[in-house]
């Protein structure tokens, strides 16, 4: 069944037309919130209460819109709420930084894991609107289109704040991270 049949049952209250929804998207949903927020627990809280408020609401959605843009438009407004609360945030930061990559015995799987970890503490620097597009359209892959359905916002808005993010994450990683600009030279 198509994903606006889908969408259009669910809304009727087809429980079971709800689950497939779900099984599709909830693996994007859990990524977003747990880049948003570093912290796996926090973000399986945000997935869920994600699938639960759009259950709420699937009336009111759009049947002929992807529901992905959507439902990570829910993802990132929780999660965002979520982090205005400092103690959480500075507890999830705390363990963000604690905790080490697994070692491995290939060299190569470890130096790449190491870079992917510096990469994402380098975006953390970013303030949250310039996390968020760098996120959502790279860690996630959502194309321009689904990146300015997600966020609310025009395509040329989407270039625009993607190509200031970009700039400043390259001066973050310059001065702090030196390391993935020298293993690009190498």
């Amino acid at each position: 069944m198509d994903e606006p049949t889908l969408i259009r049952r669910a809304a009727n209250g087809d429980a079971a037309a709800w689950e497939p929804l779900v099984l599709a998207h909830q693996q994007a949903v859990f990524r977003l919130a747990y880049l948003l927020l570093g912290d796996a627990d926090d973000a399986e809280d945000i997935a869920q209460e994600t699938f639960l408020r759009a259950w709420k609401h699937l009336k009111r959605f759009d049947a002929t819109r992807p529901l992905r843009p959507w439902l990570l438009s829910i993802a990132s407004n929780l999660a965002h709420n979520r982090r205005r609360s400092a103690g959480r945030y500075l507890a999830a930061l705390a363990r963000a930084f604690r905790e080490q990559p697994t070692e491995t015995p290939l060299a190569e799987a470890s130096a790449q894991r190491s870079d992917a970890n510096e990469l994402w503490r380098a975006v953390q620097r970013l303030d949250m609107s310039d996390q968020q597009i760098i996120y959502l359209r790279y860690f996630l892959e959502l194309s321009v289109v689904e990146t300015a359905e997600t966020l609310q916002v025009a395509e040329g808005t989407v270039k625009s704040r993607l190509s200031r993010a970009l700039e400043k994450l390259r001066t973050v990683i310059r001065h702090d991270f030196p390391v993935l600009v020298e293993g690009r030279k190498a």
